[in-house]
């Protein structure tokens, strides 16, 4: 077994209390400080605050189309379990939401629930409508920049529109996520749907939502940028 090393403030603790100590006291105060100094970090890391991910989502992440307990959300509070990871999953994804009704819901979300990681999936819906991608960018800068106040880590999850929408509209539709993480420093899912692409088995017929058994892909798409960041 490794040997345990003492840290600063414990050797000048230990050389204080034994410098007019009688020898045969010596090596017992050593070892009765070392010995408290690790029951406290132990209680300390027993009563550190467990993480929380916030989720602020669109149908995709609301579970549109699915049974309780299906959507990759729910799937991913449970991999944390699996994974012995400390920390707790808050969805607050609501179905048809913008980027403009995510921002309108962050502060009292972020006031609620006082999260240390915010999953932004959203700008989907902004697309599908035609709104100005400038505008969505301001709404994802703005969420970043709040939760980051607070205090959260970021995630944020982009998406892609399909292509009759336009070269130039889909480019700068999923600039816009790598733009404003950058800008802010936060991590980044560049292509939430990317796992499945266009294979409409993997949709429900709508060909928009995922079925449940595509899940489980777009977890995996999204758990290693966020365990970096729980890390």
């Amino acid at each position: 077994m490794a040997q345990r090393i003492e840290t600063k403030y414990e050797s000048r603790m230990i050389m204080m209390m034994t410098e007019q100590t009688p020898l045969r006291f010596q090596r017992w105060l050593r070892l009765s400080l070392a010995a408290a100094f690790a029951a406290l970090t132990l209680l300390g890391a027993a009563y550190a605050k467990p993480a929380l991910i916030l989720v602020v989502g669109d149908s995709l992440s609301a579970g549109y189309g699915l049974t309780a307990g299906e959507g990759w959300v729910d799937l991913l509070a449970k991999k944390l379990v699996r994974e012995k990871i400390s920390a707790g999953v808050t969805n607050a994804s609501i179905s048809g939401d913008t980027t403009a009704g995510g921002l309108s819901r962050l502060p009292t979300l972020l006031s609620k629930h006082r999260p240390t990681h915010v999953v932004i999936e959203l700008g989907g819906n902004d697309g599908l409508r035609g709104s100005p991608v400038a505008a969505a960018k301001a709404n994802l800068l703005k969420m970043t920049e709040l939760s980051k106040a607070a205090g959260a880590k970021v995630l944020i999850v982009g998406m892609q529109m399909p292509p009759n929408f336009g070269l130039s509209y889909t480019a700068q539709f999923e600039a816009m996520y790598a733009d404003t993480a950058k800008a802010t420093g936060s991590a980044l899912v560049p292509r939430f749907l990317e796992k499945i692409g266009a294979d409409l088995s993997k949709f429900q017929p709508d060909r928009i939502h995922p079925i449940a058994a595509a899940q489980p892909a777009l977890l995996d798409t999204v758990w290693p940028a966020l365990v970096t960041l729980l890390k």
